[in-house]
């Protein structure tokens, strides 16, 4: 017996290793995402170009990252997973190297793509949990893995605000290139090599393509048609780029043996509905990171600002990823005994719960602060949700692409988040001595909308339907074909 319990011990400090290594290597990826924003007034200053082109330092990431999370979760499902996570790693370290060396604009865009590849770790991480772990602990580990890509940001926001503030923007990518550095060597020793599900499938490359082009065209068009103009040519050529790629991409995806994303068990209702609760909750975390931090900065001459420094921006910003991450065992037990749909209704009505308070508490920090900490424990439950609603509908050969098809539906939902915003909150803006701020309407009208958002995401959790039933569906189709 003793025997027994020193093995059972040895398996369970194996299995923490492996979910602590991965829940870090997620919030570090996601604080690699988001560390820039400090940076932004200083960007144009610091590359010697536009402020304009700067933005593009934001810009880049995002579509690379959107690019590659489907690319990268096909690998996994190809490939051991563990030489994927150590790649994606690899890659995010030479992009955090070439960033901190940069002192012109495209250096630092080069890195900040090879950075946003990093972000297929969080997908492919939670696939190796699936593979790994014992059904008692994957709900409590993939909510934390989950979390991270909240809480790498939140709590990243005023450490990163402080280095640009009081020491070098170097230091930022210095460190995120360090602790990458350290995560892959910890990958090495703690990852068991886990044979692939497909070791003679191969990556369709057309498909990768077809796939990149109509998402970074329908991208580009939403993050920044508002700058361009909604009625440019550039604008309406890239939607009408889009609406060609995406329906080749599709054909030719359902006649290839081995698609980079498979669109037969994407349309699965189960997997469908779960992905289109996933951009409304989406849209519900980038919403309050538009919306909060402005409140907080801008000045109280305003009328409505509460004039905090960056630093202390972040600092009352902070507290959302405290409480994501204390969220995420909850959301893990509430996965396992109540399930993972009931876990996402919730989750989205909380998200809800915290933007209604935040038209009420809007005018102080404190109310600022737990507005954003319930609104950030609300994307906690249903970010721990939507992974655990995927697994259990689709098979494990397509688990990586699948996680990664369902992380890109959340970016496309911030994408949007930021164009509408972005759009409303020009439009409802007032001069202050020179310079366009939003109103204090503007703020209300933007949290009234975060939380429709998100009372649509309950909505829409609310109908999807147990797996099996899809299962059964698809057989007697099968079967009746």
């Amino acid at each position: 017996m003793g025997g027994r319990t020193r093995g059972g011990d040895a398996v369970r400090a194996e299995q923490n290793g492996l979910i602590a290594v991965l829940a870090f290597g997620g919030i570090v990826m996601s604080l690699s995402q988001t560390l820039v924003i400090p940076l932004l007034g200083m960007l144009p200053a610091i590359l010697g170009t536009s402020a304009t082109n700067s933005a593009w330092v934001v810009t880049v990431t995002l579509l690379a990252g959107a690019v590659a999370g489907p690319v990268m979760g096909r690998l996994g499902d190809l490939y051991p997973k563990k030489y994927v996570l150590i790649g994606c790693t690899a890659i995010m370290v030479l992009g955090s190297i070439l960033c901190a060396l940069a002192g012109s604009l495209w250096p630092m865009l080069i890195g900040r793509a090879l950075q946003g590849v990093g972000i297929g770790v969080i997908p492919i991480g939670i696939a190796t949990m699936r593979e790994v772990l014992p059904a008692v602990r994957l709900g409590p580990s993939i909510a934390l893995m989950s979390s991270s890509l909240g809480v790498g940001g939140a709590l990243g926001l005023p450490a990163a605000a402080a280095l640009a503030q009081y020491g070098s923007w170097q230091w930022m990518f210095w460190g995120t290139a360090a602790l990458g550095l350290a995560i892959i060597a910890v990958m090495a020793v703690r990852i068991r090599t886990q044979p692939a599900a497909k070791p003679d499938g191969t990556l369709d490359l057309i498909g990768a393509f077809g796939l990149g082009v109509g998402l970074i065209s329908l991208l580009l068009a939403v993050s920044k048609g508002a700058d361009w103009g909604w009625a440019s040519a550039l604008t309406l050529g890239l939607f009408g780029l889009a609406a060609i790629a995406f329906p080749a991409w599709g054909w030719w995806v359902l006649r290839h043996p081995s698609p980079v994303v498979d669109l037969r068990v994407a349309a699965r209702r189960p997997v469908l509905m779960t992905n289109i609760a996933s951009v409304l909750v989406g849209m519900g975390l980038y919403a309050q990171l538009i919306i909060l931090p402005q409140i907080l900065q801008l000045p109280v001459a305003t009328g409505h600002g509460l004039g905090q420094s960056m630093v202390a921006m972040g600092l009352w910003i902070a507290p959302g990823g405290l409480a994501m991450m204390a969220i995420s065992p909850i959301s893990g037990r509430l996965i396992t005994t109540r399930g993972p749909k009931t876990t996402l209704i919730l989750g989205s009505s909380v998200i809800a719960a915290g933007y209604a308070s935040a038209i009420f508490l809007m005018g102080s920090t404190w109310g600022i602060m737990l507005a954003g900490a319930l609104t950030s424990a609300g994307v906690g439950l249903a970010y721990g949700s939507m992974p655990a609603l995927i697994m259990a509908s689709v098979p494990m050969s397509e688990m990586g692409s699948a996680n990664s098809f369902n992380t890109l539906m959340r970016s496309i939902g911030t994408t949007t988040a930021a164009a509408v915003l972005g759009v409303l909150l020009t439009q409802m803006s007032t001069d202050f001595h020179g310079l366009f701020v939003p109103t204090e309407a503007g703020f209300r009208v933007g949290l009234i909308l975060g939380c429709v958002v998100a009372l649509v995401a309950a909505a829409v959790a609310a109908v999807i339907p147990p797996p099996w039933e899809s299962e059964d569906r698809s057989v007697s189709a099968d079967r009746q074909g």
